[in-house]
């Protein structure tokens, strides 16, 4: 990424030159400097929800005391997974030992 040194806008690439969206200045692209950049073009931002039907209880992880809403077992499965952005709280995924019922918890 690059920011423009007139106004401080970002910047996109063009050919060989860096041009600024908003005053139009434009610089020479810097090879060297933009292999050490991280992009983030090309990346899956967004997955999808998560399927854990074809997941075995085994694989999902530890047991804690968690109510089933199916069945009312006190005991479950549960692992922890980061499907939101990085800066909200991970998603809780439960299995009850019982019955099988799957569900997840959010931080709202």
């Amino acid at each position: 990424m690059e920011f423009c040194d007139e106004c401080g806008s970002m910047m996109h690439g063009d050919d060989g030159l860096w041009v600024c969206g908003s005053c139009e200045f434009e610089k020479p692209r810097d090879a060297e400097a933009e292999a050490a950049m991280t992009t983030t073009h090309g990346q899956d931002t967004d997955s999808g929800p998560v399927d854990m039907s074809d997941v075995d209880d085994e694989e999902i992880g530890p047991t804690t005391a968690a109510r089933c809403p199916e069945c009312g077992h006190d005991r479950a499965r549960y692992e922890m997974k980061q499907i939101r952005a990085a800066d909200e709280s991970e998603t809780r995924f439960f299995t009850c030992t019982e019955c099988g019922h799957k569900w997840r918890e959010d931080d709202h």
